[in-house]
């Protein structure tokens, strides 16, 4: 099964990458760093990317070899626990 939806569980080093790209701003990433937390990219702070929660929130900073981009999953994940935050008024 090959998609955008599966990543590979252990990567040889021909599958690793040198240094991320930041990706553009308000991409969903993953901080492996954080059990693998889901933010949403800000920005560059230094040798820094800063990420806030999906839901809204404080930022974190966490340096970009310990993020990733989020699966498909991992997405619909995060966008339904806002949804469901809002429902109950908790975020606006």
């Amino acid at each position: 099964m090959d998609g955008e939806n599966v990543r590979p569980i252990n990567p040889t080093p021909s599958d690793t990458p040198g240094p991320n790209p930041a990706p553009a701003p308000g991409t969903l990433v993953v901080d492996t760093s954080r059990a693998d937390r889901v933010g949403e990219f800000r920005g560059v702070a230094g040798p820094y990317w800063s990420l806030r929660p999906v839901g809204g929130g404080v930022e974190w900073e966490v340096e970009p070899r310990h993020v990733r981009p989020a699966v498909l999953m991992e997405q619909l994940r995060a966008r339904t626990a806002r949804l469901n935050a809002r429902s109950r008024g908790e975020v606006l």
